[in-house]
C-alpha cells in the first residue's frame, strides 16, 4: 500500500485510512510531503509516541537524507532514556535502547553485501521478537519484513535543499 501526495500532505488510501489505530490515524491525517528538519522531527515523535509493539520500521533513502535524525525523533517519541546513545549503527550494526514500553533495536544494513548476512545477525529472532525493530538501509531485508511494517523513504528535494521528500509504505496485510 503505497500513500500519495495531497497540498504537501501523505495520505494513505484503502484499508488503513480506515483502520483505528493512533499510527493509521497520523498517517491517514497527513504527514509532511516534504518536511524541513523540524517538520520531520516533529513527525518521528508524532509517530514515535503512537507506535503499538511489536512494530517494524524500515527507513531508505538517500545518504544523508535524515534516517538517523528520523530514528532519533521516533525513539525520542517512543520515550527512549538515554537519547545520547541514539546514533547511526554502520559499524556495529545493531545497538538496542532502553524504552519504558520495551527496548527499541536499531539496526543499519548499509554494510551487508548479501541477504545471507542476515542471518549472522540473528536477524528472523530480531523481527520475530524486538518490541521496535527500526531498520536503516533495508533493501537487503525486503523479502524478510513482515506485513504491517512501515516504510519510510526519504530522499533529497532538489529544489529545496533544505528540505526532504518523504514516502510512507505500509506493507499490506496484518500486523505481526
Amino acid at each position: 500500500m503505497v500513500v500519495r501526495a495531497v497540498d504537501d500532505k501523505v495520505m494513505i488510501p484503502g484499508a488503513l485510512a480506515a483502520a483505528t489505530s493512533s499510527v493509521a490515524v497520523l498517517l491517514r491525517d497527513g504527514v509532511p510531503a516534504t518536511p524541513d528538519r523540524a517538520a520531520l522531527e516533529a513527525f518521528g515523535r508524532a509517530l514515535g509516541e503512537r507506535l503499538r509493539t511489536p512494530v517494524v520500521v524500515t527507513l531508505s533513502g538517500d545518504l544523508g537524507a535524515g534516517k538517523t535524525t528520523l530514528v532519533r525523533a521516533l525513539c525520542a517519541g517512543f520515550g527512549v532514556t538515554a537519547m545520547e546513545q541514539v546514533t547511526s549503527p554502520t559499524f556495529g550494526l545493531v545497538q538496542e535502547y532502553a524504552a519504558p514500553k520495551g527496548p527499541v533495536v536499531h539496526a543499519d544494513l548499509y554494510r551487508l553485501r548479501h541477504p545471507r548476512d542476515l542471518e549472522a545477525l540473528g536477524w528472523d529472532e530480531m523481527v520475530a521478537t524486538a518490541p521496535v525493530l527500526l531498520v536503516e538501509w533495508p533493501e537487503l531485508a525486503q523479502e524478510t519484513l513482515p506485513p504491517g511494517t512501515i516504510e519510510i523513504h526519504l530522499t533529497h528535494d532538489a529544489a529545496q535543499p533544505e528540505r526532504r521528500r518523504l514516502q510512507v509504505t505500509v506493507r499490506d496485510g496484518a500486523a505481526r
